[in-house]
């Protein structure tokens, strides 16, 4: 069962909450944050590497020594102001008309370390190891982890009830028009009750944020095991994460783009996809799936709309289902030779909020020579996969919206 847990957070006070707020460490590269931080942002701490010169190394110890000083620096100004009392909170994010509410605790590390914390993807041993180093410098979970699990309406009613009664802490629109929302629950009732009926939710499931989540999570058990007087109450046993309902989230499509046909001129690679889709020419209109098992593709100046034989996938298999498993194992893999997403660079990935004018665009500029849509990914897929054990294909889903940072921050201490 689902052990949560209230914590005293470190939060920005109102008036400079928007200006720490900060997109995720993993979403942008080292120029972007530099043009992104103003002197608030939390990014001085999740990419410390922006308060030195350009072309610094962001892995060398010195700037993961910044990154603790910036946090002390953060907590001594009054940028982050640490609650007196534990409590529940809950992130709602606006976009496109829909909000999602998650109520924001801390996980169990013990939890994840004996699977009920549930994942679909692998991760990297050098980019956990990056942030176990943040982790562990910091004393911190800067950022929060995007978790789900399958919705219990009592606790929805719960998370409402504090929504419609109280006003948010914070309450701003992102220059992306995302609107995120805040609110600290300080009931007493209302956090045990919360805290229990996670106690009776078998799993939580990591939506995003995989390789945060086996940071803080490795962290916390290392220094369990380092600490001779260890009880179980110590706040390293747990980790920042947002809670959403699974019925709340939407998956975006996960696109893929080819720099070249592999030697194919465009005939004889149009007769080899045919051998696996039948095709269908839509001229030079975008076309967008509009359901399992149907793809687009951008070739030369055309959309094409592709639609897999039935021998392709098989619907008792819970990856070979995947709409990205057919793509590889149809197309990607006996065709194009891209045997390994992971590392190939022939490839490249596009989120879906890019729309697909930029897959057109990346193709007409020359840089791609195929572009490919997909249909995305159910969160049923996505739970029925990682509670059978199984692991997704690199690249296969994209949540929208990103969780800011730096809304609330957990101390280890």
């Amino acid at each position: 069962m689902a052990i949560l847990k209230a914590f005293k957070g470190l939060r920005p006070p109102k008036d400079i909450a928007e200006k720490v707020a900060a997109r995720p460490y993993d979403v942008l590269n080292s120029e972007e944050a530099r043009q992104e931080a103003n002197e608030y942002s939390l990014l001085h701490i999740t990419k410390p590497e922006i308060d030195f010169e350009p072309g610094i190394d962001a892995h060398s110890p010195k700037v993961y020594e910044k990154a603790k000083e910036n946090f002390e620096r953060f907590k001594r100004e009054g940028f982050l102001i640490q609650d007196e009392e534990e409590y529940l909170y809950i992130y709602a994010q606006t976009m496109e008309g829909r909000t999602q509410y998650g109520l924001v605790a801390c996980a169990a590390v013990s939890d994840y370390m004996s699977g009920k914390i549930k994942k679909h993807e692998l991760t990297r041993p050098d980019k956990e190891e990056d942030r176990m180093k943040h982790v562990r410098i910091t004393n911190a979970n800067m950022e929060p982890v995007f978790f789900t699990y399958r919705a219990v309406q009592e606790i929805d009613d719960i998370i409402e009830d504090v929504v419609e009664v109280e006003d948010p802490e914070y309450d701003f629109t992102t220059e992306d028009g995302i609107g995120h929302h805040f609110w600290v629950i300080r009931d007493n009732h209302k956090i045990e009750r919360l805290l229990e009926l996670f106690s009776q939710i078998p799993a939580t499931y990591i939506a995003d944020g995989h390789h945060r989540t086996a940071a803080a999570a490795l962290v916390g058990n290392e220094k369990k095991e380092n600490d001779p007087a260890h009880t179980g109450d110590e706040e390293y046993n747990y980790f920042l994460a947002v809670h959403f309902p699974d019925d709340q989230l939407r998956i975006m499509d996960y696109n893929r783009v080819v720099k070249d046909l592999n030697g194919l001129t465009s005939g004889e690679f149009l007769k080899r996809v045919r051998e696996s889709f039948s095709i269908e020419a839509k001229g030079s209109r975008a076309y967008k799936p509009d359901h399992l098992h149907t793809f687009s593709m951008y070739l030369e100046g055309e959309w094409y709309k592709l639609v897999a034989n039935n021998d392709t996938y098989d619907d008792s298999d819970p990856i070979g289902v995947l709409d990205v498993t057919i793509l590889s194992k149809c197309i990607l893999e006996p065709v194009l030779d891209i045997t390994n997403l992971r590392t190939s660079t022939r490839i490249d990935f596009v989120g879906g909020i890019r729309g697909l004018g930029e897959l057109q665009e990346r193709v007409d500029s020359g840089e791609m020579r195929v572009a490919f849509a997909l249909y995305p990914v159910s969160l049923k897929q996505l739970l029925d996969i990682a509670d059978t054990g199984n692991i997704m294909p690199p690249k296969s889903t994209w949540f929208e919206p990103k969780l800011r940072s730096g809304l609330v921050v957990h101390s280890l201490e």
